[in-house]
């Protein structure tokens, strides 16, 4: 992904979501075209000259220091994961061309499997560009068998996008479908010379409008904590919190743990679905097992 075009439309669409009254600033006087903030008054947001700001949202960071980008932010009114998105997107090119090396295949740990199999609520292992790593088998049975797709297929984001049957699960789709956009745009800061990413996202444009709509709000997200609604064809409706963990020694992979209110009527929908899949053998394959982790 060309990075001079990634900071222009992420920082213009930053900007275009301000006014000057929420900046506390006096509009600057003649006919607005654009909603926002215009580029003067980022520019005099951010203590930097016209010209500098202008040459910044071009895409041009050479030799810009980390004073100036955290000016900008503050300006624009970024949150955290903005500004860490910012902050990717304005590397040094040095820096970028010594992470050009091929990823190494993300395989999960044996304590992660273990980890999975004893829990009794829904849990899955996202790596990179939300590649569904492994799930215990309440996590399958609750959102899609996965294990059951072709590799290519074991991807959160392709499952909301392409597959109908993920408009009737999530009973609030068009929000799930949000969050995976900005998590994607927020990993392709991270990664944006991964060609597997770039296979994904020229796949959800070509067959989704909605995706290429929300694409091109450059809106990012970190997962952290939140809330599922779901109408499961089984189990009927269900409303779980979910809380994702970071695994040690890989940044780009995490553990979604699924968990409803106690004594809930999603709980007990949990514990209906869980006898129902008991005696599945379908499950997190350990590693020695025929197991071929997405790369």
């Amino acid at each position: 992904m060309d990075r001079s075009t990634e900071i222009r439309e992420f920082l213009r669409t930053r900007r275009a979501r301000i006014t000057p009254e929420q900046a506390g600033i006096a509009p600057h006087p003649g006919a607005r075209r654009v909603p926002g903030l215009r580029r003067e008054e980022a520019a005099q947001l951010a203590g930097v000259s016209v010209d500098y700001y202008i040459r910044l949202e071009r895409g041009h960071t050479r030799g810009v220091s980390e004073t100036v980008l955290e000016a900008v932010a503050r300006a624009l009114q970024l949150d955290d994961t903005e500004r860490a998105h910012l902050f990717d997107l304005a590397q040094p090119t040095a820096a970028r061309t010594r992470r050009k090396r091929p990823l190494a295949p993300q395989r999960v740990r044996p304590a992660v499997y273990r980890a999975l199999e004893s829990l009794s609520v829904p849990a899955m292992v996202l790596g990179r560009r939300m590649d569904v790593l492994t799930a215990n088998r309440l996590g399958y049975a609750l959102i899609t068998d996965f294990e059951a797709r072709p590799h290519r297929e074991r991807n959160a984001a392709r499952f909301v996008f392409l597959d109908e049957t993920a408009r009737t699960l999530y009973t609030d789709w068009e929000r799930v479908a949000g969050d995976c956009v900005a998590t994607l745009r927020l990993y392709s800061g991270r990664q944006p010379d991964d060609p597997q990413l770039t296979e994904l996202i020229g796949e959800l444009s070509l067959h989704s409008g909605t995706f290429r709509r929300m694409w091109a709000d450059h809106d990012v997200l970190a997962h952290t904590t939140g809330t599922k609604r779901l109408r499961h064809p089984l189990v009927g409706d269900l409303t779980l919190d979910y809380v994702v963990l970071a695994v040690e020694g890989d940044p780009d992979q995490t553990i979604v743990i699924y968990t409803p209110e106690p004594a809930s009527r999603s709980a007990e929908a949990l514990n209906i679905l869980s006898s129902w899949t008991s005696t599945s053998t379908a499950g997190p394959h350990a590693p020695d097992e025929t197991h071929n982790p997405a790369s």
